[in-house]
């Protein structure tokens, strides 16, 4: 687990249980603007599918440079967005600030708790703004494919018995 807590619930398949788990606990679903900050470029190639899925469902993406250079490359559409410890505009600190984006998908190279890098700064930003904040590649690829899927209006309310008999 990545956070403190579990979250125990059910659905009739593993997109609908997750998105309830995570609006069980609070994860708001992203109305348009997503940030997207991957490190390795390796995420970023893997990623590119869901992203363009992204796209296509209407959600507009933001991108550091690396992140946005590879969708650009690879013909995904997004906004750059400067790192937080430059002082050109537009920069992520005033989009996180001003709640600007929905959602923040970032995945970092390593953690190093002794290192303050532009990533920590992020996700330390969006925690404390009360934006949704993704980590996990595998967690990103599957609330993406779950956003494709569902809706809140979608989202059966079922009885224990209905699910185990």
């Amino acid at each position: 687990m990545s956070s403190t807590g579990e979250v125990a619930t059910f659905g009739d398949e593993l997109c609908e249980t997750l998105l309830k788990s995570m609006l069980s606990v609070g994860f708001t679903i992203p109305r348009k603007n997503i940030l997207v900050t991957i490190g390795p470029e390796k995420d970023k190639i893997d990623l590119l599918e869901n992203f363009r899925k992204l796209t296509d469902m209407g959600y507009r993406l933001y991108a550091t440079e690396g992140t946005h250079q590879t969708l650009k490359n690879n013909g995904v559409k997004s906004k750059l967005l400067h790192k937080i410890q430059t002082h050109l505009s537009p920069n992520i600190n005033e989009y996180i600030r001003d709640k600007k984006v929905d959602l923040v998908i970032n995945i970092p190279r390593s953690y190093s708790p002794e290192e303050i890098t532009d990533g920590y700064l992020i996700r330390r930003r969006a925690i404390a703004a009360n934006i949704p904040l993704i980590t996990n590649k595998q967690i990103a690829k599957l609330l993406i494919e779950t956003l494709s899927k569902y809706t809140l209006e979608d989202l059966e309310i079922k009885s224990w018995d209905e699910y185990v008999s």
